[in-house]
């Protein structure tokens, strides 16, 4: 993969008159600010993130804020982004900082890298960004638009591949306004060189363009070979209340699918829910009424869930270091919950 003469000066000059510039992290770039939205931008969509962000810098401006809160306050914030391991990441990440690096992000690359849920890509966007370090970034967009531009042949989740292109975006990276290179290669994938229908006419380095030569520049990057079709599971999910009205919620293990967020209890499909809210809870059940059954697709197997409303009596269960707790309805939604969680207790409520 041969390099090409003024890359980075296109790109700026792209940039300059059609990049996108009021974007809330783009204001105050300090690391923190940066590398909040870094974060929140893995696996989501501008658009998406943007409503996330500005409630969650109001409620933590500050590392420190972020680091004194609760655990459930922070995934209360990030409820319904998904892929929660980043908050939890975000929350040791802030923690560290106060506790052993005085609040300040460390200056190299790899520093940064030593905080919970940093790699080197976002490590490299976060410091270009805010302190204009001359350090390359390989994220989605980027790796898509080098893919295109020179016609990768190989999957670039291969190792070989993966190396060949962090050469090239550190050879294009330019030693001045890297902060804006960064920016602009996210901002170019983002919106002109597309997954689907990419617009080469108006994009910068269409002249130069291997994947533009060819009939079909969407065959770059070269997608991953083919896994067996996703596993399918399925579950049962209990929306248990007393007579208070309240919700019985179960608190998560910090590992695994929803790690440390509140859910409902669960329990197998072919399992006799009586039998299980005897047993488990030492209760009576007064009602119980299915609900609207769905699938949920996680990014490794497909979950089918069964909800269930079960109005129960006093629990006799001994609560294990608070892993059940009840909540009023107004409390619950102020928690820290999946994604599917809330939208049955939702859909509950409106019926």
């Amino acid at each position: 993969m041969q390099a090409v003469e003024n890359f980075a000066p296109r790109v700026l000059a792209w940039f300059d008159e059609f990049g996108r510039k009021n974007l809330p992290w783009q204001q105050e770039k300090t690391p923190y600010r940066v590398w909040i939205s870094e974060i929140m931008l893995q696996q989501t969509q501008v658009t998406t993130v943007i409503p996330y962000y500005h409630k969650f810098m109001a409620s933590f401006p500050t590392v420190e804020a972020l680091a004194a809160a609760e655990q459930d306050e922070v995934l209360a914030h990030w409820s319904g982004l998904g892929y929660y391991a980043r908050a939890r990441n975000m929350h040791k990440a802030a923690k560290m900082l106060v506790d052993e690096l005085d609040s300040e992000f460390p200056q190299s690359v790899e520093g940064v890298c030593e905080l919970p849920g940093i790699g080197r890509s976002t490590a490299s966007a976060i410091l270009s960004i805010s302190r204009g370090v001359q350090a390359a970034i390989l994220d989605g967009n980027v790796k898509r638009v080098l893919a295109r531009f020179h016609a990768v042949p190989t999957w670039p989740g291969e190792k070989k591949t993966e190396n060949a292109m962090w050469a090239l975006a550190e050879h294009y990276m330019p030693s001045e306004r890297c902060g804006d290179y960064t920016q602009a290669m996210m901002d170019l994938g983002a919106t002109l060189c597309t997954r689907s229908k990419p617009q080469c006419l108006i994009c910068p380095l269409e002249k130069d363009c291997l994947g533009r030569r060819t009939e079909d520049p969407t065959q770059f990057p070269i997608r991953k070979p083919k896994k067996a079709a996703k596993p399918e599971k399925s579950l049962q999910l209990l929306v248990l209340v007393n007579d208070d009205n309240q919700i019985l919620m179960e608190k998560r293990p910090q590992v695994g699918i929803w790690g440390g967020l509140w859910s409902l209890p669960e329990l197998a499909c072919d399992e006799s829910i009586a039998l299980h809210v005897e047993q488990r809870f030492q209760t009576s059940i007064y009602n119980m009424a299915p609900l609207n059954g769905f699938r949920h697709t996680f990014s490794h197997y497909h979950l089918d869930i069964k909800p269930s409303r079960v109005d129960i009596g006093p629990i006799g269960a001994v609560f294990e270091s608070g892993k059940y707790q009840f909540f009023s309805v107004e409390q619950v939604y102020s928690l820290g919950l999946p994604a599917p969680v809330r939208s049955i207790l939702e859909s509950m409520n409106e019926g």
